[in-house]
């Protein structure tokens, strides 16, 4: 083979033969050259999908950060996805003082809660004062926009030197982010509030001056213990207003929005010393106060007032707890924070004041004719019976926040006050007013026992009308009427009028032995006074967000309430009970000068142990009870009209406004009218001095018995015969009275 180079070509060598390069493949290494390609081809590969892999990761972790940004800038400009307030809402914000409770014509009648705050605006808060905080917590606080960068830096070193937080950097602009819009939204100390209150910082800066920012910053810093803001701090710790302290004074609260626990001078003095004297000589190092000066006043010694300062309501009453256990009950531990609501209530702040006034003048006026040590107790409770809304509510006599309210828990018998609802089923059961009854002693069997009612003083009228037993508070004759009628009966009407309490089936259940609470007795009333209908008892109206954003709003009362009484039977127990104020039992309140539409009932229970009055108008029913809270007599002759009208009397012509419409408890159409006297509930004669128009249902008997107290020869007196024979039945019954003993009066 010539031609070639020097040698031969071995196998798998490569030899170059003119000028050209040949790869020569000796038998059987063939295979070994093919699969080095192979590799090489197989590790090129590799190496681009682990490039394409890079690229993928490299924009995966591009895509994401863009993300973060974004995400973090949605964060930031949304204020964490909960929204930034506005400019306005910024402007119009005022620290909270505990939120608010209105009344139905938005006055303000107290605080959900009870906050340790008063707002000053910054003119009343000294000069010397406020250095006292820049100097402290933010000197730069009119060079920088809400975020100092300055303070940011130094207390980045100061930190990673000390290897712990050891300095913060938040202006008094962040400040009162933290403590205004992002209060309770964020978890505290967290890097999204620290976030929060960037954001937050910058919108501030934007919509308020740098003094109303200071204002807002004096309101809302806490001060600890509870405290918030230099006007409470001051109170609390020096018995004085922020603008009569003195400059070590002024040192001192300036100490403590750092660590309010830490450096309270009533648990550390001497740490609050030392904090307070270095407060002034940063005062001094930023020229707010002479050097020379500054030995002087850090030699003065804490003085501190001996007593906590906490706000009082003179307002504060059973009916605002009622309101805050039943709001409390609403939100149920919700988002909305409790202290930041407005709740729109039913109440009428001024007859909730008349009210609470009456039922302490009353019981004042009770106890000091019981002659015990224990303290006479009153309720009261009045509502609206064309809607239920509670307009007035007054659980005791001494107010203490969380004590047991009354006027709806209270359980007490209500005595004669119950027997409305006996003549109201006997109205229903096809009686009228001019319908008769025996007043004569009473003997009712149970099993092997008798029970026999007496009347008030054994004092018996014979056959009287039920108006007229209605006006005497008549107990024998008012058993002789649920006997007639069926106490079963007697118990669905007051069911269905409102009462809820356990009514057991026994005969004493008509003189009102079972016991029930003031709210359902008003309630149950309230068809009288109504034309019928139920109503169901209503305290609050709506409860709003601070800034007026609905939460929770009550439905009005029902447009087609539900009829309970034939609205005839309510207007013939709503003329009876008119004439128990006109002339019987609940004449007192006439006495005290109360005029116009007015019903209602006294109750007494045995010996005197409890004293009620229900009064109502067409535009309010009201209830007022008196007794001990532990069932004892308060005096020998407690009555219901005595005792427990005249604060009736009070209330109604100190607290109450709202005059009924002209055509309020008008008949109902299609009744008869007759003429009567209403002190007898016979027809008047033409000799009888007082008569009035009554009406009745035309499909049963109308009255025809001429009124018997009255005639020509007599004047006023009453018909000698009719008379005698009255008398006879007295004496019977007074021989069996006396014998048997009392056991009911009204």
């Amino acid at each position: 083979m010539g031609g070639c180079g020097r040698g031969q070509c071995r196998s798998g060598r490569i030899t170059v033969c003119g000028g050209s390069r040949v790869r020569t493949a000796l038998a059987g290494g063939g295979n070994d050259n093919e699969s080095d390609e192979d590799r090489l081809i197989h590790f090129s590969e590799i190496l681009a999908k682990v490039r394409a892999k890079q690229r993928e990761i490299l924009l995966a972790l591009f895509a994401i950060c863009i993300l973060t940004v974004y995400f973090t800038d949605v964060w930031l400009l949304t204020c964490g996805f909960d929204g930034c307030p506005t400019p306005r809402a910024i402007q119009t914000f005022q620290p909270d003082q505990g939120g608010r409770i209105l009344d139905r014509y938005n006055r303000l009648m107290g605080r959900l809660e009870i906050v340790r705050r008063v707002n000053v605006p910054l003119s009343a808060v000294p000069e010397f004062v406020q250095q006292a905080f820049i100097a402290t917590e933010d000197r730069r606080f009119y060079q920088h926009g809400g975020l100092d960068w300055r303070g940011f830096f130094r207390a980045l070193a100061a930190n990673l030197k000390a290897g712990r937080t050891r300095e913060g950097f938040s202006t008094i602009t962040m400040q009162v982010a933290r403590n205004t819009f992002a209060v309770r939204r964020y978890p505290a100390r967290s890097l999204r509030q620290k976030l929060a209150e960037l954001r937050l910082s910058r919108l501030i800066e934007h919509s308020l001056t740098k003094q109303q920012i200071l204002e807002l910053y004096f309101n809302v810093i806490y001060m600890g213990n509870g405290v918030y803001g230099v006007e409470a701090a001051s109170r609390d710790l020096f018995g004085r207003s922020v603008n009569q302290l003195t400059l070590p004074q002024a040192a001192l609260l300036a100490a403590l929005p750092k660590a309010p626990s830490t450096y309270t001078p009533r648990r550390h003095p001497q740490r609050a010393l030392e904090r307070r004297n270095l407060v002034l000589s940063l005062m001094v190092k930023e020229k707010y106060v002479s050097a020379n000066r500054l030995p002087g006043l850090q030699a003065q010694p804490l003085r501190i007032a001996r007593d906590e300062w906490r706000p009082k309501d003179p307002n504060d009453s059973f009916a605002l707890d009622a309101v805050r256990q039943l709001v409390d009950s609403i939100i149920q531990g919700g988002t909305a924070d409790i202290i930041d609501l407005t709740v729109r209530t039913t109440l009428d702040r001024n007859a909730q004041i008349a009210a609470d006034r009456a039922v302490r003048r009353q019981a004042s006026v009770i106890q000091s004719e019981a002659g015990r040590r224990a303290l006479i107790q009153g309720a009261m409770v009045g509502i609206d019976p064309r809607n239920g809304d509670i307009r007035a509510l007054s659980g005791g006599r001494q107010y203490e926040r969380g004590t047991f309210n009354r006027a709806l828990l209270a359980h007490r018998q209500p005595g004669s006050a119950f027997k409305p609802f006996v003549y109201a089923a006997a109205m229903a059961a096809g009686y009228t007013p001019s319908s008769e009854v025996d007043d004569d002693p009473i003997d009712v069997i149970q099993g092997r026992n008798v029970w026999s009612p007496a009347n008030y003083n054994d004092d018996y009228s014979g056959r009287i009308t039920f108006r007229r037993a209605l006006i005497r508070s008549a107990n024998a004759a008012t058993v002789r009427v649920s006997q007639a009628i069926t106490i079963p009966r007697i118990i669905q009407t007051a069911r269905k009028n409102g009462i809820v309490s356990p009514l057991p089936n026994v005969p004493a259940m008509a003189l009102g032995t079972s016991e029930v609470t003031p709210i359902e007795l008003v309630t149950a009333y309230s068809p009288f006074a109504n034309g019928g209908y139920r109503v169901r008892p209503r305290l609050v109206r709506s409860i709003s967000t601070a800034d007026d954003v609905p939460i929770w709003i009550s439905p009005e009362a029902d447009q087609n309430p539900t009829q309970v009484m034939d609205p005839r039977d309510a207007y013939q127990v709503t003329s009876m009970l008119q004439s128990v104020v006109d002339y019987g039992t609940g004449k007192v309140i006439r006495d005290y000068g109360v005029k116009g539409l007015v019903a209602g009932k006294t109750g007494t229970t045995n010996s005197g142990t409890d004293v009620w009055f229900v009064g109502y108008t067409p535009t309010i029913v009201a209830a007022f009870w008196f007794g001990f809270d532990n069932p004892a007599p308060i005096s020998g002759d407690a009555s219901g009209g005595r005792l427990a009208a005249p604060a009736w009397a009070e209330f109604y012509l100190n607290g109450w406004r709202e005059m009924p419409s002209p055509n309020a408890w008008n008949p109902p159409a299609g009744m008869v009218e007759r003429t009567i006297d209403p002190t007898t509930g016979y027809l008047a004669t033409e000799w009888c001095p007082v008569t009035r128009n009554e009406y009745y249902k035309p499909e049963l008997p109308l009255p025809t018995i001429p009124c018997p107290d009255h005639g020509p020869d007599m004047g006023d007196q009453q018909n000698p015969d009719w008379q005698n024979q009255r008398d006879w039945s007295n004496d019977f019954g007074k021989k069996i009275g006396k014998a048997l003993g009392k056991i009911f009066k009204f």
